[in-house]
This record gives C-alpha cells, sequence and structure tokens, in this order.
C-alpha cells in the first residue's frame, strides 16, 4: 500500500512566472545601470534608490520562486539589501540557471 500524499512531489514554478520574472529583474538592471551613467539627471539619487529598491524586492522574490533561502518579510519603500546579501542572492540564482 502507497501513501500518495507522503510521495507528493513539490510543484515546479511556472515556468511563464520565472521568464517573467527574469525579464523584469533585466529591465531594472538595464534601468540602473543608466542612472548610473547619466550624471545629468534630474533627481538621479532618487532614481537609483526607486530602482534599487525595486530591483531588491523582485529579486527577492526570484529567490522566493526558486526555493533559496531569503528573509521572509517583504521589503519596505525605504528598505534595500545589503550588497552582501544581493550579491548572495544573485549568484544563488545564477548557479540555478537563472539569468537575466
Amino acid at each position: 500500500m502507497t501513501w500518495t500524499f507522503l510521495t507528493r512531489s513539490v510543484r515546479a514554478p511556472d515556468p511563464l512566472v520565472t521568464l517573467r520574472l527574469q525579464v523584469r529583474l533585466g529591465e531594472l538592471a538595464a534601468e540602473l545601470r543608466r542612472v548610473e551613467e547619466d550624471p545629468g539627471m534630474y533627481a538621479r539619487a532618487h532614481h537609483w534608490f526607486a530602482v534599487q529598491g525595486a530591483y531588491d524586492a523582485l529579486l527577492r522574490e526570484a529567490c522566493r520562486l526558486a526555493d533559496l533561502p531569503t528573509d521572509t518579510a517583504p521589503l519596505r519603500a525605504d528598505e534595500r539589501a545589503a550588497a552582501d546579501e544581493r550579491l548572495r542572492e544573485e549568484l544563488e540564482l545564477s548557479s540555478r540557471g537563472w539569468s537575466w
């Protein structure tokens, strides 16, 4: 006798959701580069903080989707991830085949 509820496999994330997250991460990374490279941008620091916060929040969502350990609390509007945590998340995702 086999108990089916004990052998349930973990469902893989929807590939279209994964692709959408990767595309959005790429768009935010490109926007960050654009802000960093344009010294004449009006309210440059404000734009950088806004894009960096969105990138960090989306990176955390990608980690949850890939079952990577991450903080369970969502980032608030005035919070950003530390650079070393951001790098760890990016490296973990890329080691699992994510690209953006």
